[in-house]
């Protein structure tokens, strides 16, 4: 099966380093927000090159300003008062017989102190997609990956051997500002690093220093660890970069300005625990989780077996600069939000009303009758608690149905969130079936029209979606 790497935990850093001090926060993230084809600094309003592994906001989008962002309804990250966008290339595995397989991920972005904060629209890359080649300069310093679980030193490129504890890879982004430009046509220029990559002086050309972000993902690849083959290790990042040369990040802004400058001035614990800066409010980990941004690329990138890399990249070891290839038949349409239930408000008369909380080791949400069976599927569920008299039915862990007349409010999904009903269908591969501690939930309609929940992609012109 082919599994996003990047979909567990995602962990962020902002230090802010001071004359005698390494003051810094760290900004935990949780699950991706979405993994897709889309890009708004490198490829604004189109489907990007290749796939990528988003935290953040719920109002990612094939284009978006900062005005945007400050609509969001809820991030996987877990200060409130940052409603940005980060996003990396997504890693896969590839396998033997030619196939790739998505890994899980355990990111953390890292930031660094400068002297003022981003300013509103601001954006940014750091890395190139396009480079295969290891070399000395300061760009190219600035990438790392560390296998966790052994005892060597950081390398610049994939390591040769199994992580047992995860692969972290890491990107530092350069914090020096010419002053004037929130974004170039290259999406770099604006920026330079100090003379030691994340510390030192900044060149005269870009004097304003930025607080410096560094981000750390960590792949969950000990999965695969008797799956390697031949003599080079078996991943491969989505652009089609097997070494890790290409490896680069996006930053696009949506912190509010004041209080990361008041963060900055007054936030100097060493800790990097954020719960010691009083500046930020905090959202809980069961909201970060919650947030989700609807998939509109219809093509498979972190579900299953894939015969080729999403989009058109062919694996491109180098050292010459990789080729950009296109009119290979992927998907090059942008559609409507995938909804993340089945309709059967025509058919059988039963609404979706969301992805409910039933937290594991706790009493039932739904505590009537309930059935298991390995070819599972929503109509199935629902026809068996109408025939049992019930007026809820709810799907989980792929197998499983539930049934009841009642949903305490407190296990509703929190407003603004979708909550984490992923798991597709034993019996049906296209249907999804809840998640962990999460039931996809469906009511029985009255008399009246049924109609299902309205989910508000607020990413997407905050355009109200009614499947009646």
């Amino acid at each position: 099966m082919m599994r996003d790497i990047f979909s567990r935990k995602v962990a962020g850093v902002i230090a802010i380093l001071a004359a005698d001090v390494d003051a810094f926060w760290r900004l935990p993230c949780s699950s991706p927000v979405m993994v897709e084809r889309a890009d708004p600094i490198m490829d604004p309003g189109v489907i990007s090159t290749h796939a990528h592994t988003v935290m953040g906001s719920n109002l990612f989008n094939f284009s978006m300003t900062y005005v945007n962002t400050q609509t969001a309804t809820c991030s996987t990250c877990k200060i409130k008062q940052d409603q940005s966008s980060y996003w990396v290339p997504t890693l896969y595995y590839h396998a033997e017989n030619g196939s790739f397989i998505s890994r899980q991920d355990e990111k953390d972005p890292e930031f660094n102190q400068g002297l003022i904060p981003f300013p509103k629209d601001f954006r940014m890359i750091a890395g190139n997609p396009m480079n295969r080649n290891l070399s000395n300069s300061i760009e190219q310093s600035a990438v790392s990956f560390v296998c966790l679980g052994i005892t060597e030193p950081a390398t610049p490129e994939l390591p040769r051997h199994n992580c047992p504890n995860g692969l972290r890879t890491q990107l530092i982004f350069p914090s020096c500002w010419n002053g004037k430009d929130l974004d170039t046509p290259d999406h770099k220029s604006h920026m330079a690093y100090p003379t030691g990559t994340d510390s030192g002086a900044c060149p005269s050309a870009h004097p304003k220093r930025f607080i410096t972000i560094f981000y750390e993902v960590t792949w969950d690849i000990d999965d695969f660890k008797d799956s390697w083959y031949g003599n080079k290790q078996p991943f491969v990042f989505s652009h089609g970069d097997p070494d890790g040369h290409g490896y680069h990040g996006d930053f696009l802004n949506g912190w509010d300005v004041d209080v990361l400058q008041k963060a900055i001035t007054v936030c100097t614990d060493d800790s990097g625990a954020i719960e010691k800066c009083g500046v930020f409010d905090l959202r809980t980990d069961e909201d970060m989780a919650a947030c989700k941004v609807l998939p509109r690329v219809k093509e498979d990138v972190a579900d299953g077996v894939l015969a080729a890399l999403p989009g058109c990249n062919p694996i491109q070891a180098g050292p010459e600069e990789a080729a950009l290839y296109q009119n290979c038949g992927a998907v090059n349409e942008i559609g409507n939000p995938v909804l993340p239930f089945t309709d059967m408000s025509q058919t059988l008369k039963w609404g979706y009303i969301g992805c409910v909380k039933d937290p594991a080791g706790q009493s039932r949400t739904l505590d009537g009758a309930q059935q298991d069976k390995p070819d599972m599927t929503v109509d199935a569920c629902i026809k068996y608690c109408d025939d049992a008299g019930y007026t809820y039915s709810g799907l989980e862990y792929k197998t499983q149905c539930f049934c009841g007349n009642s949903i305490a409010a407190e296990r509703m999904p929190a407003n603004g969130t979708m909550g984490r009903c992923e798991y597709n269908y034993g019996g049906n591969a296209k249907q999804i079936c809840g998640g962990y501690g999460q039931a996809s939930v469906y009511q029985k309609c009255g008399s009246d029209s049924c109609q299902n929940a309205n989910l508000k992609s607020e990413f997407w012109n905050a355009h109200m979606l009614k499947v009646a």
